[in-house]
């Protein structure tokens, strides 16, 4: 068996063509364009690479985009004080602040302070909460991706046994939440787990969001398995590679996503999705 590769590139130019084509339709109705405000402190390089995709996607898509650049010496104050007057901010649909924080900065505090209505990202406890009790409102971008990745196999997941390998706030545990959502059996496996080879074995459905490189082996894959890497890797000759290895897994899976061109550029995308639903729905 050879794996069907899930193109994540092409699903999330889809999601951006449908907010692009929302976005449109707002003006058109002489409504304002969506706006995103996007907060980075210090110079971080994986970050300010991150936010540069973002605020790219931004003018692509016909947002009104707000950057905050901000030094590394700034406090939680100051930091907090910008949100407040984002939050107040009409103009101002959805507030990133890219993460990983300076040292010195409280990452819970800042993220609490968001707005739930406008906590794009989707990382503030209530959205969390919403999500936990099956009444989704702005879900937490990356896992929501991955639930797009999974539909556009068109397998139905009701029933099927996932394993999320991970249980990071940002990724494993709203994952298993979505995957619940969708009806699946959700095993969650993280650093104390006793033999991951067994539980990854039962999967129907491996999302492996460890943060780890090659922590799963391709060998331990279900055939006819579907397998979503969210890990990312730099190897030391540049190459990307993810948390499942390819080589081995795609040989048994149905469906699997490459890394990179699978679950990262879902996660800008479902950014810009949860920004445009915010403007439409949270602030009419």
């Amino acid at each position: 068996m050879t794996a069907s590769i899930i193109d994540g590139k092409a699903i999330a130019a889809q999601v951006r063509q449908q907010v692009a084509n929302g976005v449109r339709d707002r003006i058109g109705k002489g409504m304002r364009a969506p706006g995103l405000a996007v907060v980075l402190v210090g110079d971080n390089p994986a970050s300010q690479v991150y936010v540069g995709s973002k605020r790219k996607a931004c003018a692509e898509i016909g947002f009104h985009s707000e950057a905050h650049d901000l030094p590394d010496t700034t406090t939680q104050g100051e930091l907090l004080a910008l949100i407040d007057r984002l939050n107040e901010d009409s103009q101002i649909d959805g507030i990133l602040v890219q993460l990983p924080l300076p040292g010195h900065i409280d990452a819970s505090a800042v993220l609490e302070r968001i707005r739930p209505d406008k906590d794009v990202d989707g990382f503030h406890p209530y959205n969390v909460g919403r999500l936990m009790q099956r009444m989704p409102v702005l879900r937490p971008c990356t896992p929501f991706g991955v639930m797009k990745l999974l539909e556009s196999t068109g397998i139905d997941l009701h029933g099927l046994h996932a394993v999320v390998v991970g249980a990071s706030n940002i990724v494993g545990r709203p994952m298993a939440l979505e995957l619940l959502l969708a009806g699946s059996t959700t095993t969650i496996c993280h650093r104390f787990t006793h033999d991951l080879a067994y539980h990854v074995g039962q999967a129907d459905i491996v999302i492996a969001a460890a943060g780890k490189q090659g922590l799963v082996k391709g060998e331990w894959v279900k055939p006819g398995a579907i397998v979503i890497d969210v890990g990312i890797h730099r190897l030391p000759d540049g190459r990307l590679t993810g948390d499942v290895d390819f080589a081995v897994a795609s040989e048994r899976a149905a469906f699997i996503t490459p890394v990179p061109g699978g679950v990262g550029p879902m996660t800008v995308a479902m950014l810009m999705y949860n920004t445009l639903y915010a403007a439409n729905v949270l602030h009419r």
